[in-house]
């Protein structure tokens, strides 16, 4: 076990009752890729060893599950364990349920989220008859899922039509410096996500690394530590090196006063649509 001065501060995540560490692995990186078992192991392994006690997969995420049943073994119960389903029905659901927790070689994930919900067609089939609400209600009562979520990066109308329609435990959202500029996700979802007592975890921080020439990765993740609500980020990761920088920085990090805040908003302001290409 790390020593206390060594371990990643960790924040609670919402209603579910579980801290987890302020980064987490997420399932980008050399975790979404085929056939880099060598190297997805390795990652993996020096985020455990590093304390990071949330992990993010999805079987969208290539062979990202694969690895982490390769490699989790008896260390499992160190994580709090995120899977998704992209499937927007019971039926699809359950199966990719299924295949998922053979694929990671476990009985059960800590959460498991809608995948990516886009558009009003998503949440008509999601919550209708036959949707895969039921199918995340099915797995929790089965003990399969313990926690549910959604998660979204396109329009966040969609998202709080979502949270409005169910009492979800998390939300996936994007969130970087770039977030204030168009469709703003930090003032929209992560607001009335706190008013729910909802998990905030946030995704795409750097913009799979386009911030960086604008800002350190120290900002950049900096700045959605320092959102209200948030309780961690995840970054996907490519080497051992990277999971062990991001570890430090979240064990060095000081919440960013409001003025800093705003000036890492205004330096991208003009590359703002570049930085959230993933928006509608």
């Amino acid at each position: 076990m790390l020593p206390p001065q060594s371990r990643i501060p960790a924040r609670p995540l919402g209603k579910t009752g579980r801290s987890v560490t302020l980064f987490g692995l997420g399932g980008e990186g050399v975790l979404r890729t085929w056939g880099q078992e060598k190297a997805a192991a390795r990652v993996i392994t020096q985020a455990l060893d590093q304390g990071v006690t949330y992990c993010d997969t999805a079987p969208a995420y290539a062979g990202s599950l694969d690895y982490y049943g390769a490699t989790l073994s008896e260390r499992r119960q160190q994580i709090f364990l995120a899977s998704k389903t992209h499937d927007r029905t019971r039926d699809g659901s359950l199966r990719l349920l299924d295949e998922s927790l053979r694929r990671a070689c476990t009985d059960h994930f800590d959460l498991w989220q809608l995948h990516d919900l886009r558009t009003l067609d998503d949440l008509n089939r999601i919550f209708g008859k036959g949707g895969a609400l039921e199918a995340l209600l099915q797995a929790k009562t089965e003990g399969r899922v313990k926690h549910l979520g959604l998660t979204g990066h396109h329009d966040p109308a969609i998202l709080l039509e979502a949270m409005r329609r169910f009492s979800f435990d998390t939300v996936l959202v994007a969130l970087n410096a770039a977030d204030v500029h168009r469709m703003p996700f930090a003032s929209t979802v992560v607001a009335e996500a706190v008013k729910q007592n909802m998990g905030v975890i946030a995704m795409k921080t750097c913009a799979q690394k386009r911030l960086l020439h604008r800002l350190s990765m120290a900002e950049a993740l900096g700045y959605a530590w320092s959102i209200p609500g948030v309780s961690l980020a995840i970054v996907g990761c490519e080497t051992p090196g990277e999971v062990d920088e991001n570890a430090e920085l979240a064990r060095t990090f000081q919440p960013l006063p409001a003025e800093t805040m705003r000036e890492l908003e205004a330096r991208t302001r003009l590359e703002a649509r570049a930085f959230a290409y993933f928006k509608a």
